[in-house]
């Protein structure tokens, strides 16, 4: 997608998309080399994710000064994604969209819906900027190349960066062989374990937990300088204009005034969804559990989001302060967790090695972080009564993410009655008591 950085008059932000194979590819790192380089030349550049992916949109954040976004072709229908889309793209030089796993990976659906990256190649002519690992191979590369040229007439590979090189021979015959089936190669990046972006159990670790942020980030920038061809890059862009949409189906905010739960443990909360809630007109009010803060008690609803409470059990447990705030809050206001929210309301959390810490105890359910089992997948929620995700009957589309598991249900009523992707009966889930409510699974939009 063409920009704006060379044309007199402003034009449609240039778009073209990052993808890979596989997780693992090292797509990741070479979107945020390309974000931070092309920022640090003075361009406007906003980043943005295919599918639900709460992360990487900080270090897109991060990289370029923009707010990151997600795009998610099965959880968001079409108008809210074509709105998100447009909103990406304006007074923006170039969106870069990062995908999710590899290329073509999403679930059996309808066309354009699958949740692949590849849907928003079709839908908006995104041309790929495929990132191949080519370490353990050589020419073999071009096979897989030419696998990709060739899978979807209407996805085109735009070009070829060729990542974990070990030798400059190395990429002479990845890179040749690439080339003889007309595919350009515009990078060609060396093996560098320096680089790695540092992961856990959900991920990469997050953007606002290092302490060294932008020094990382200027690193793969320079990476990017030295190792990828940015001039020819930019050349391979084109107009990203996407078709009129609108917000309707966007999540309402639950409130006038949200105290949201937002550090370390608590961070997990879409960027779409909270520009969208400060778009209608709500303030969100952010306090810190683990610095022991309450909810602002002028607020009228609490939002515990999705994080890392396996990793502050102990310092969650001894909190006095927030645990007698939420107590509070709860007799009186709407209180919802998605996720580690979820698990924090709970009676009790047992971390990995096995200690189990008290919780606050406004649903009656009890999970383990040292049981582990990964729960993966999109969602489909019906809710059973009013909440702060919405109306009774309403209809949420989501995705859970998590390896803790239930050891005590407790007798709360369920929250919603749960499907796969695919509309397949999961049965009932989440919970709601009195004033409180939540749920594993994080909502993405309405269905």
């Amino acid at each position: 997608m063409r920009g704006r950085e060379s044309a007199p008059q402003p034009s449609p932000a240039g778009n073209r998309r990052a993808a890979a194979p596989r997780s693992g590819s090292g797509k990741t790192s070479v979107t945020i080399g390309i974000l931070r380089a092309l920022t640090r030349r003075g361009l406007k550049v906003r980043g943005a994710k295919s599918g639900p992916d709460y992360i990487d949109p900080g270090f897109h954040t991060a990289a370029t000064g923009l707010s990151g976004v997600n795009l998610d072709s099965w959880a968001m229908p079409p108008s809210l994604l074509n709105a998100l889309a447009a909103q990406a793209a304006d007074d923006t030089d170039f969106v870069i969209l990062e995908s999710a796993m590899g290329l073509f990976d999403g679930i059996p659906a309808s066309p354009g819906r699958t949740g692949s990256a590849a849907d928003l190649a079709r839908l908006y002519g995104l041309p790929v900027l495929l990132v191949l690992d080519v370490s353990g191979q050589s020419t073999t590369a071009a096979a897989v190349a030419k696998g990709f040229a060739t899978y979807d007439p209407d996805v085109r590979m735009a070009g070829v960066v060729l990542n974990r090189l070990g030798s400059e021979r190395h990429r002479r015959l990845s890179g040749d062989a690439i080339e003889a089936i007309g595919l350009p190669v515009v990078g060609a990046i060396l093996r560098d374990p320096t680089l790695n972006l540092p992961e856990r159990h959900l991920g990469l670790v997050q953007a606002g937990e290092y302490d060294d942020l932008m020094a990382h980030l200027d690193r793969l920038a320079d990476m990017a300088e030295k190792s990828l061809d940015l001039d020819a890059i930019m050349a391979l862009a084109t107009p990203f204009t996407p078709a009129s949409g609108g917000f309707t189906d966007a999540l309402a905010p639950p409130g006038q005034r949200i105290a949201l739960a937002e550090d370390a443990a608590f961070t997990f909360l879409y960027p779409h969804v909270a520009a969208y809630w400060r778009k209608a007109g709500a303030e969100i009010v952010p306090f810190s559990p683990l610095a022991d803060e309450a909810p602002d008690e002028a607020c009228d609803v609490c939002w515990l989001p999705g994080g890392y409470p396996e990793l502050h059990a102990g310092k969650l447990a001894a909190a006095a302060t927030f645990r007698a705030g939420m107590t509070r809050f709860a007799t009186t206001k709407p209180i919802h967790g998605e996720c580690g929210g979820f698990m924090v309301l709970g009676e009790a959390l047992e971390d990995a090695s096995g200690e189990t810490h008290a919780m606050l105890g406004l649903l009656g359910h009890s999970t383990s972080f040292a049981k582990r089992k990964m729960n993966l997948g999109y969602r489909e929620a019906r809710l059973r009564a009013d909440c702060p995700l919405g109306s009774a009957g309403a209809l949420i589309r989501g995705h859970e993410f998590h390896y803790a598991q239930m050891t005590a249900t407790g007798n709360d009523e369920p929250l919603a009655d749960l499907a796969d992707g695919q509309g397949n009966p999961i049965g009932a889930s989440g919970y709601r008591r009195g004033h409180a409510s939540g749920t594993f699974f994080h909502a993405i939009a309405r269905g």
